[in-house]
């Protein structure tokens, strides 16, 4: 399997990925065995590529698919290896996404005070180099943090922010996601 095969395979995986509305809306697999298939033809295809974006995208993907699989541990790794990259390219927009998906592998480690550390750090990147477009995903994020902490007014209030951002950009699938966290608090 070539890059470009997996990448038309991954259109698939969203049948098999959910969000756990008893588990404060976080990510998970319907089907593990399947999401362990995407990891070892990911990891193959890591192992061969010497592209550097192709590396990056396979790094995002597995630190994605590992933190869903239960093992945040190799996600931190994974991602910390995509934020140095990002970094070193001066890729901000790759750096914001990147500490986004950080926080939450931290999230799924049980360290949610980390987690908000990296979600304060995104948001300030994206406020001081104008990237709203990431804005409310930092926001979405940490509200979701905040509330696994049991800190409802802060959660909330991120959460709202999330949403009206949200409104604004006019995504109906975004809004549902956030209004549905909101509706939890």
């Amino acid at each position: 399997m070539n890059i470009e095969e997996f990448k038309k395979k991954l259109s698939s995986v969203n049948e098999i990925i959910y969000f756990d509305s008893d588990d404060n809306f976080r990510e998970k697999s319907s089907d593990l065995s399947k999401l362990e298939q995407f990891i070892i033809d990911a990891e193959i295809l890591l192992e061969n590529s010497t592209n550097d974006q192709d590396r990056y995208f396979l790094r995002s993907i597995l630190g994605n698919f590992y933190r869903i699989y239960g093992h945040p541990q190799k996600a931190i790794s994974y991602f910390t290896n995509c934020l140095k990259d990002a970094s070193e390219n001066k890729d901000i927009k790759k750096e914001i996404v990147t500490l986004i998906r950080l926080g939450e592998a931290w999230k799924y480690d049980s360290n949610q005070n980390k987690a908000l550390v990296i979600f304060n750090e995104a948001l300030v990147k994206c406020r001081e180099h104008n990237q709203n477009e990431y804005l409310d995903f930092a926001l979405q994020h940490k509200g979701k943090c905040l509330l696994e902490l049991g800190r409802l007014i802060e959660a909330e209030y991120c959460l709202l922010e999330a949403l009206r951002l949200r409104q604004l950009k006019g995504d109906i699938s975004l809004i549902e996601s956030t209004q549905q966290v909101i509706n939890l608090i």
